[in-house]
């Protein structure tokens, strides 16, 4: 099960590598993927005063731009953003600022069991809604490109006792084993944004942008 999503160019979502803003070119990825959401909820659930552009054709110039916005309500710290609050406090400061309120968001800690983390995870793919992910240290080395770092799930794929889902980061995808990639193995853990969208205008564009 995989949603739609957007492309900026080439790149599959936004390549972080791409900001000319240092402090966002190396610490921005909670900021990315509040502007990733609102994109989506604006392109594909109509909800239009979350992204201030044209939703069906994200230029890299209007991201950057959005970038900016973003970055006065999750802005990079020493430490980064490592607390879902935090997310969820800049992210409705946004929401608040631009008048919109059909969309709600909370946290899924970290310490959720993962069965129960991939059952909420699922939900949200189920109803095409994308899913922020928080994951600190990690102590398995194939995640260590996700690890202190936000990242976006756009899908899911399930067969047996294994359950992938689809990390959308830097402009690509990939797929990873959601059970290992949950079990940090860490005390100190992130968790996942789940959001609700209220008085949708579902209009399912085309899955990707061309």
């Amino acid at each position: 099960m995989e949603i739609g999503y957007y492309r900026v160019g080439e790149d599959y979502g936004w390549d972080q590598e791409k900001f000319s803003d240092p402090l966002m070119k190396i610490g921005g990825c909670a900021a990315v993927t509040a502007c990733d959401s609102c994109i989506y909820f604006s392109r594909y659930f109509g909800v239009r005063e979350a992204y201030p552009f044209d939703p069906e054709y994200v230029t890299e110039a209007d991201y950057k731009n959005f970038a900016k916005i973003m970055k006065r309500y999750l802005h990079p710290r020493w430490g980064g953003i490592d607390r879902l609050e935090t997310y969820i406090d800049g992210i409705y400061r946004y929401f608040h600022q631009t008048g919109n309120d059909r969309i709600q968001a909370k946290g899924l800690s970290g310490e959720t069991e993962s069965d129960l983390a991939k059952s909420a995870l699922k939900r949200q793919i189920d109803e095409r809604i994308p899913v922020p992910c928080l994951i600190l240290k990690h102590k398995d080395p194939r995640f260590e490109d996700f690890t202190w770092h936000w990242f976006m799930i756009t899908g899911y794929e399930e067969a047996e006792d294994i359950f992938m889902i689809k990390a959308v980061s830097y402009g690509q995808w990939q797929w990873l084993d959601f059970k290992a990639l949950w079990d940090t193995g860490y005390e100190q853990k992130g968790g996942l944004i789940i959001y609700e969208v209220k008085e949708r205008t579902p209009r399912f564009y085309r899955g990707e942008q061309s």
